[in-house]
């Protein structure tokens, strides 16, 4: 009888152990995999940004189009212009626009694809729009005019994703946490970078 007692005791203390350690490395793990997926996805917006950065540098503005955004970095190149100075160009002598006039400096354009000054011709641009570790999940993504209290007209863009959607999968009480703690930090319950409301310089919410 003895034997027996002992044996449920030692049944007991190893389920008690097991269920003590599984809720201490539950919230362990938890935030491994939130760490993970903000990295991400922190990583996409970064790239987002450069594209959009990009874009704004040649047409002047940004653009709130996943589909203009990527077939941009796919399809279009920067011109970028080369200076030759030819037999007698002397800086002492002329300033580049008389020796451009004389023809003495020589200005010719290269162009270089988008896709290879951003990222690399192995770049897969077709994943831009995508949140990672979700399944098809696209980033919202807007643009749009700021007047600052000069006057000044300023083009604003932003891109994000909330962690509703960052965190699908996840448990759902330890997701209801960490929701409510990074929206009293960040004021926004997800990962953002540009604002259509403020000036915020490009700049992710992660960053502040």
């Amino acid at each position: 009888m003895r034997t027996v007692v002992q044996i449920i005791l030692a049944i007991v203390i190893v389920f008690l152990g097991y269920t003590l350690v599984k809720n201490i490395m539950k919230p362990i793990k938890f935030q491994e995999e939130v760490n993970k997926r903000e990295k991400a996805i922190i990583a996409r917006l970064i790239d987002i940004r450069k594209a959009q950065e990009a874009f704004k540098e040649k047409y002047g503005k940004y653009t709130g189009s996943f589909d203009t955004l990527i077939n941009f970095v796919k399809t279009d190149s920067f011109e970028i212009p080369r200076k030759d100075y030819l037999p007698g160009w002397d800086p002492d002598l002329y300033t580049e626009e008389q020796g451009i006039k004389k023809g003495l400096i020589k200005i010719s354009i290269t162009k270089k694809s988008v896709l290879d000054s951003l990222f690399g011709k192995n770049y897969n641009v077709d994943e831009l729009r995508y949140v990672p570790f979700t399944k098809d999940y696209q980033f919202t993504m807007q643009a749009g005019e700021l007047t600052s209290s000069s006057g000044i007209k300023v083009k604003v863009f932003e891109a994000y994703a909330l962690y509703d959607s960052i965190l699908k999968g996840l448990d759902p009480q330890l997701v209801i946490n960490y929701i409510y703690e990074k929206e009293k930090i960040m004021k926004f319950p997800g990962l953002k970078v540009g604002s259509i409301k403020e000036f915020t310089n490009n700049a992710g919410n992660w960053e502040k």
